[in-house]
């Protein structure tokens, strides 16, 4: 398609949930996309760009929504985009198998008197069910230009670039059919927009949409009607419809809406006689009542597996290469300097960071294998699977998606209960979700489990820990439900979509977004605490101390052969290193809380990580380096493991997993928190409650296992 003239246009995408968006997103824009939220709500913001015959082309992502009505949070972002931004067009992504209940949005946007587009996503999916659409005859009926498209193998996007510029630029012209409401109902949306006019000054192209609204008594749209003289108005045009229907103005026009979406679809859909789908027959095994909470289990387990054993040769390449830069590094100074500088760059940048950057490979098989399960549909069956559960414990089943995507981190799963309409469910999801076992966390899982447990029982231990974090979030969440939070859930309903082989695409760009989330805090938050916990062990300097450990030495080397001699040496180190940080700041401070603990079996290095650790979790393994890495004797000194392994037993290492599992989440979780509940109490109250319970939890565990053991 060629164009003489240039121009920068605005669209925006728009789509019932699981209707293959994202990845149509992904397709049109690539790399060139940001992240960000809507202004006053921290709902997730998608934009991109692309650019198709000389025209720039920003593309809005909108969240996914099966209506414009205001009942959740999602839906009213989304409206309130296309109502106050009006975009030049809007692609409307429609699931073809699914076309009866997606349409429903579509006359919605059509209403709203924007120039619309149907990219009609998962042709093929419609064709392996039978079910013929007539393209041509739809786009007639709905009076807006349908171009079918199959996302996850990029096709149709060039089509879509085309019919969007064509409708922008004017080369097409069309227009929308509407919904006409019957005469009874076409009457009142006349009076009511008249009187619109007059009270309240409204446009024309507005209007017809704001009268349809009111009558659906929308409560948005209700509250900018100024004039008392409008209101009694669109009373008594609600009552007239009420009266003489037998129904409700709101139920009335819905009725109205499906009976003309089911016309156009007799007349454009042609399916065969129903056959039982695949999607079926798998959701008969992975959805069984008796079968699906141990497939689950199985799958995760699966994960975690694979996490570790597929993580293991690059983690190791890894921290080989940093090892060989702290050589590199230390090499500018003679053998034994004490230069602040060298001490900074290997014990505080690469000692700090480099803990936490070892384990990328983790992190980035974890977001890879939850973007697999999410864009195969498996994750919303999950929510199905466990509502008969959430709903015994007084959580909704969608309680569970923000509980999934709490695997990677807390932030976004906390945002993500705005899915929840009723405002009790919101919450009370939002205080235990942190209980999951988010992506910050899996580096000192990966750090502990192999310094302290045989191969055999490694991904056994990460599975367990992560179920006990699950378990914990139902057992809070019950205990809330039966005290604060007294009321019932909303019912569950939710659409399952058919499953689909996930794009290689849509899956890397999903990783790549909450990895690179990972390396940035590296990058920042990370090496800014790093550089702060280095400051805190390195000073005070230390210069008499309580034993002449030269002399120690020294007597040791006359005295001794071999593995004693060495075992002595670094016992000996090991006696200064713990004098020098106990003189430190940081070491102060440690010293000072251990006596809190001690009881559950950490000493001061183990406070000292964990005081760190409020400000990112992966900040607890950056201290533990920099921590064993003051004050090296010698080049050929252990590594992290190794000085975990000669200072704790495994039933320490399990109770610092265990209390960095409940404790406290980090302060970007507190932040969002507060800005989700609007509430400083609620933000407080779960970081104080899980403090406390970790407390609790771990000191039973430590003093039951310490007898035992």
């Amino acid at each position: 398609m060629k164009t003489g003239i240039t121009k920068t246009i605005t669209i925006a995408l728009a789509g019932n949930p699981n209707t293959g968006k994202t990845t149509i997103f992904n397709n049109l824009t690539g790399a060139r996309q940001h992240v960000g939220n809507y202004p006053g709500v921290t709902v997730e913001k998608k934009e991109g760009r692309c650019r198709h015959c000389g025209h720039d082309i920003n593309i809005v992502d909108l969240p996914g929504t099966y209506s414009l009505s205001a009942y959740a949070v999602d839906e009213l972002v989304a409206r309130n985009y296309l109502v106050d931004e009006r975009p030049e067009l809007v692609v409307n992504i429609v699931d073809a198998s699914n076309l009866e209940r997606n349409l429903y949005l579509t006359m919605q946007i059509i209403e709203l008197g924007l120039p619309v587009i149907i990219a009609l996503n998962m042709t093929d999916t419609a064709s392996k069910m039978r079910v013929k659409i007539d393209i041509k005859r739809l786009s007639e009926l709905l009076g807006v230009p349908v171009v079918p498209c199959v996302g996850i193998r990029n096709e149709g996007s060039a089509e879509l670039l085309d019919a969007i510029l064509a409708v922008v630029l004017g080369k097409t012209h069309r227009q929308a059919a509407g919904v006409f409401y019957g005469d009874v109902i076409e009457r009142q949306i006349y009076e009511i927009s008249e009187a619109l006019g007059v009270t309240e000054h409204i446009s024309d192209i507005d209007r017809r949409w704001m009268s349809i609204k009111l009558l659906e008594n929308d409560q948005q749209v209700f509250s900018k009607i100024t004039s008392q003289d409008a209101v009694e108005h669109i009373e008594k045009a609600c009552s007239s419809v009420n009266r003489r229907l037998g129904l409700s103005a709101e139920i009335a026009i819905a009725d109205k809406r499906y009976s003309y979406i089911a016309d156009i679809c007799r007349q454009a859909v042609r399916s065969a006689p129903e056959v039982r789908r695949l999607s079926d027959r798998i959701d008969s095994i992975l959805t069984n009542k008796y079968l699906g909470i141990p497939i689950f289990l199985a799958v995760m387990y699966l994960v975690f597996q694979l996490t570790f054993t597929l993580g293991a040769p690059p983690m190791d390449w890894i921290d080989a290469g940093f090892g060989r830069l702290a050589d590199i590094i230390s090499a500018f100074w003679p053998s034994g300097s004490e230069s602040l500088l060298r001490s900074l760059l290997v014990d505080g940048v690469i000692s700090g960071v480099g803990s936490v950057l070892i384990f990328l490979p983790n992190i980035m098989l974890l977001f890879i294998a939850i973007a697999i399960l999410e864009d195969t549909g498996y994750m919303a069956r999950t929510a199905f699977i466990m509502d008969r559960l959430m709903s015994r414990i007084g959580l909704h089943g969608k309680s569970f998606i923000p509980f999934i995507i709490g695997f990677g981190c807390s932030v976004p799963a906390i945002m993500a209960t705005r899915t929840l309409e009723n405002k009790r469910d919101r919450l009370l999801t939002m205080l235990v979700v942190p209980l999951i076992s988010c992506g910050a966390r899996l580096p000192i899982y990966a750090l502990i489990i192999p310094a302290f447990f045989p191969q055999s029982l490694r991904t056994p231990m990460l599975w367990l820990i992560y179920i006990i974090g699950i378990v914990l979030a139902i057992g809070c969440a019950k205990l809330l439900s039966m005290t604060l939070f007294k009321g019932q859930a909303a019912p569950f309903v939710m659409e399952l979509p058919p499953y689909h082989l996930p794009s290689a695409k849509s899956v890397l760009l999903h990783m790549w977004e909450r990895s690179a989330l990972y390396l940035a805090k590296a990058g920042t938050i990370i090496l800014g605490v790093s550089i702060l916990l280095w400051v805190c062990t390195s000073f005070p300097k230390k210069t008499t101390f309580d034993h002449d450990y030269v002399k120690l030495t020294i007597q040791a080397k006359q005295t001794l052969r071999g593995d004693a001699l060495n075992n002595r040496l670094t016992q000996i180190a090991d006696d200064q290193q713990a004098e020098t940080m106990a003189y430190s700041v940081a070491g102060r401070l440690g010293h000072t809380i251990e006596p809190v603990l001690r009881p559950l079996g950490f000493d001061w290095r183990i406070g000292t990580a964990l005081v760190g650790a409020i400000a990112a979790k992966e900040v607890f393994v950056a201290q533990l380096g920099i921590v064993f890495a003051v004050g090296e004797a010698d080049e050929t000194s252990g590594s992290l493991r190794t000085q975990l392994r000669k200072h704790y037993t495994p039933l320490n290492g399990f109770c610092i997993m265990l209390f960095c599992l409940i404790s406290a989440p980090c302060m970007a979780t507190f932040a969002i928190t507060k800005r989700e509940s609007n509430s400083w109490k609620w933000a407080t109250f779960q970081f104080v409650g899980m403090t406390a319970l970790a407390y609790v939890i771990t000191l039973i565990v430590y003093q039951v296992g310490h007898i035992l053991l």
